[in-house]
């Protein structure tokens, strides 16, 4: 009987939001696993008690990156994680943008601004602002070039906190066509989902925001799914991925281009796919009991 972890993290006190975990956690133990539900900070877990750490929703990872890839570290020491603690360590630094694009994947067009940069920003298009290290819209706002101020404000405030910012156009296409997400597990195409544009205007950088406003079913074309196999192509030193998402906007040329790789925490969106319950499961505990 395997033994896994479903990595989360500690909603202390308010409900977990994460819908998917229930129903995970039973369907792994309706196939014969042991799963349990743990949090990735709690200190008394030993993690080579398990097969398999499966990283969920650890959703407050963005808060405590440096800490997160330790502790990412430890566990992959202790046992198989997935996905692995290499990938883990790239994957939360955003900067991972400009290596795909130098790989020839079409993304949306990234500058960095690292405190002591200077505050250059778009004087001529609508733009975004956001953390090179976040989550959920954290930390992310979208400004016209007459919010100048407004913007640098949110600049000062994160370089003061010691985070690097991502200055991109605002891609218009999501407006029309949203933002597509292709979900990966287990090497193959799970199934993708739409959402509509999250960051409206006049919202402040520092306001909760709904991350996954009016998500559907959607049926990926076959120029999304070519750019989201490219993305995954170009992930450094092909690492075994169990689970990847990559999500998609339409740039100034029609054409797919990435948003973000998502190979750390992605919201699996169960709730929306129920068929794809039984797929998971069979990947997991495959992953799980390869030596």
């Amino acid at each position: 009987m395997p033994r896994v972890a479903l990595v989360t993290y500690d909603p202390r006190p308010e409900p977990h939001r994460d819908r998917d975990l229930p129903v995970l956690a039973a369907a792994l133990r309706e196939a014969g696993a042991e799963a349990d539900t743990v949090f990735w900070d709690d200190g008394d877990v030993d993690w080579a008690d398990y097969d398999l750490a499966l990283i969920r929703s650890t959703w407050d990872y963005s808060w405590r990156a440096a800490e997160f890839t330790a502790w990412a570290e430890r566990c992959g020491k202790a046992t198989r994680l997935a996905n692995p603690a290499e990938v883990v360590r790239w994957n939360t630094d955003k900067r991972y943008l400009g290596e795909l694009a130098e790989a020839g994947v079409p993304v949306v067009p990234t500058r960095y601004l690292a405190p002591g940069d200077p505050l250059d920003l778009p004087d001529a298009h609508e733009y975004v602002v956001k953390p090179t290290s976040g989550a959920g819209a954290r930390y992310a706002a979208r400004y016209t070039p007459d919010q100048h101020e407004t913007a640098v404000r949110q600049l000062r405030r994160m370089h003061v906190e010691g985070l690097t910012a991502m200055v991109q156009p605002y891609m218009r296409g999501i407006d029309a066509g949203g933002e597509r997400a292709l979900q990966f597990f287990g090497g193959r195409l799970l199934h993708a989902s739409r959402k509509r544009a999250v960051l409206a205007p006049g919202t402040a950088f520092d306001a909760d925001k709904v991350a996954h406003p009016g998500l559907e079913p959607w049926a990926p074309t076959p120029a999304e799914l070519s750019v989201a196999e490219r993305a995954l192509a170009a992930v450094p030193d092909a690492p075994e991925l169990l689970y990847a998402r990559v999500d998609l906007v339409d740039g100034e040329d029609g054409q797919p281009h990435v948003m973000e790789l998502e190979l750390v925490e992605p919201n699996l969106f169960l709730f929306l796919h129920p068929g794809s319950v039984g797929r998971v499961v069979e990947a997991v505990l495959a992953a799980a009991m390869r030596r």
